[in-house]
């Protein structure tokens, strides 16, 4: 947890984002907004939720924090340095600050590559270890902080689980000692105990390496359950935002009223997320 004092880490004001707006020959077309002037404010050390329908905007958000589609218009900020307008070889070097974690890991990790070189090479790319040799050690350290085991490093992404994949996307992101993630709906698909293995890494991860989180889903339970704060979007808009514990208790938006209705919350187990360590997978 957080206080209001915490430094901010990401300040974006105002953000907006259009898709198309070009058309046939080039000709210039209205386009279609999906964001209208978000502003949002991750802590360091902070777990943030955006939570909202499908189609309300939440992952284009979460992309747009981190430059990977184009702001139309706003400012961003990220550890103090506006990064609005900054060219691909300018974001380069914060790029091992800012990390993101895949709904579909399958999707997100190269069939054809190991694990080993799927999580060696970025070390290596960013110059987070010296050597092919430090890297290979640094991914040994992390599978074993993962509860995966050595022999992993050789397999290919098709040859683990759901869950384990999972946990290969939180290592690649971990290993390169970021500031900032964002996990796009990481525990989508997952069952009730491979989501409260990836969620408790996820937490313990962001105790000991006072990560800023986002944290995008359209589980609610799963939002109160490992977030400080949460925002709620609707069509492009931030409808509420505060304090998880009081949104949830309190919402003052009909809207997030109708998607508490629509969902209704589970009285959580308290031993769910607990400090249980994570068995070993084979």
């Amino acid at each position: 947890m957080t206080g209001e004092n915490q430094a901010l880490l990401i300040d974006a004001r105002g953000i907006e984002v259009t898709y198309g707006g070009r058309g046939l020959f080039g000709r210039s077309e209205a386009g279609f907004k999906v964001l209208h002037g978000i502003d949002i404010a991750i802590r360091r050390g902070e777990t943030v939720g955006i939570v909202g329908e499908s189609g309300s905007g939440k992952s284009t958000l979460g992309r747009a924090l981190l430059r990977l589609v184009p702001v139309s218009a706003g400012t961003i900020a990220f550890d103090g340095q506006p990064i609005t307008d900054l060219s691909a070889a300018r974001m380069r070097p914060l790029r091992r600050r800012m990390q993101m974690i895949f709904q579909d890991p399958m999707a997100s990790l190269n069939p054809r590559h190991t694990i080993g070189r799927i999580l060696t090479a970025p070390l290596l790319l960013h110059g987070v270890v010296a050597d092919r040799a430090g890297a290979e050690r640094a991914a040994l350290a992390m599978l074993e902080r993962v509860s995966l085991p050595a022999a992993v490093l050789g397999r290919s992404p098709h040859e683990l689980s759901g869950g384990q994949r999972q946990r290969i996307g939180i290592a690649r992101a971990a290993l390169l000692k970021p500031d900032f993630v964002l996990a796009d709906e990481i525990v989508s698909g997952l069952d009730v105990s491979t989501q409260a293995m990836a969620l408790n890494l996820l937490k313990d991860l962001s105790r000991e390496m006072g990560l800023a989180m986002a944290f995008i889903s359209h589980d609610l339970s799963v939002i109160r359950a490992v977030c400080d704060r949460v925002y709620v979007l609707r069509a492009g808009r931030i409808v509420e935002q505060g304090s998880c514990a009081e949104v949830f208790a309190r919402p003052r938006s009909d809207y997030t009223r109708q998607l508490l209705d629509a969902i209704p919350l589970p009285e959580i187990d308290p031993d769910w997320l607990g400090d249980r360590p994570m068995q070993p997978a084979a």
